[in-house]
């Protein structure tokens, strides 16, 4: 009777009690979970790149140096005025790091342009030579300066048997000869860097639907001709951050160079990086070295916009 009463009591189109939609509960799934979550190693990863970037800037304005404590102080800017007039190595080196990068980009994108293209082809042992191919690329930076360092004794490396074949005399060291140098460690770092470009394009030539070869074999295409209007376009943003990386990586590279030459014959060899570690460690004056990996990071950041802005990376081709 009650029930009835209630509905009769109703007002018309007022919706029916048994059609009176539920509440949804709410703070089961919060929408700050995600971000909760994430949240202490987002910390962890700004407290070890933040403070670092933040310090190294702080002493480039200080003369710090532990040595000589008596001389340590707020330095304004003059640890970067020193760079630009009065360190003649500061230019000398900054010019060959980006002789450096340059020469070992270039060649490293080309020859691995080419072994990505090669070892993507369907022939019996490509599992074999895709694994040969890439094993440089596993090897750790110091065993790759070990390995070059014994091909180019002068005494047991590769000398010694052009020497026995009648090329060049014994006790030819390429890496104390001015003329030689250059070309025997960008030798050794390609055996190092080719890796890392043909890993990554072939995994993006994986991706470039076999249709396209089809339809352009049916026009009439040359290989040629599919290379560079299907395969190269396919590859563009691929070949764009590989590079920027890999330009990044070179200009930074301390290891290879420090162990082979240790920046000589007088001075060939030295990079940027590796004139700022020989201040650190050497010299013990981490202000001037601060300013000058500060200027580094500058010049780094500069032309990585540059070239992400130029080469319209991850834009459509129209």
């Amino acid at each position: 009777m009650a029930q009835a009463a209630a509905v009769a009591k109703r007002p018309p189109g007022a919706p029916s009690p048994a059609r009176v939609p539920r509440r949804r509960r709410t703070g089961a799934t919060p929408r700050r979970l995600p971000y909760l979550l994430i949240a202490p190693a987002a910390l962890l990863m700004l407290g070890f790149i933040a403070y670092p970037v933040l310090s190294v800037f702080y002493y480039s304005l200080q003369h710090y140096n532990p040595t000589k404590p008596w001389r340590n102080g707020f330095a304004g800017f003059e640890n970067f005025v020193t760079a630009f007039t009065s360190d003649p190595q500061f230019w000398s080196t900054l010019g060959f790091s980006l002789q450096w990068v340059v020469v070992e980009v270039t060649l490293q994108l080309l020859l691995g342009l080419g072994l990505a293209l090669i070892v993507n082809q369907t022939f019996v042992g490509r599992a074999l030579s895709r694994a040969m191919v890439f094993s440089p690329w596993a090897v750790s930076g110091v065993l790759t300066s070990t390995i070059w360092l014994l091909i180019y004794n002068s005494q047991t490396g590769i000398t010694r048997y052009l020497a026995d074949m009648g090329i060049g005399s014994y006790g030819t060291s390429w890496l104390s000869d001015t003329s030689t140098v250059f070309p025997a460690v960008v030798t050794a770092e390609l055996w190092r860097g080719v890796p890392f470009f043909a890993i990554l394009i072939l995994a993006d030539l994986q991706s470039v639907s076999k249709d396209l070869y089809e339809a352009a074999e049916v026009d009439g295409a040359s290989r040629i001709r599919q290379f560079f209007h299907i395969t190269l376009p396919h590859l563009k943003d691929a070949i764009i951050l590989s590079t920027l990386l890999r330009a990044v990586w070179e200009f930074n590279n301390v290891d290879l160079l420090y162990t082979l030459t240790g920046g000589g014959p007088a001075g060939e060899t030295t990079t940027l990086p590796l004139r700022i570690a020989s201040i650190a460690v050497d010299s013990h004056d981490f202000g001037y070295a601060s300013a000058l990996t500060s200027i580094a990071f500058v010049i780094l950041l500069f032309c990585s916009m540059v070239y992400l802005r130029l080469s319209k990376f991850g834009g459509d081709d129209k």
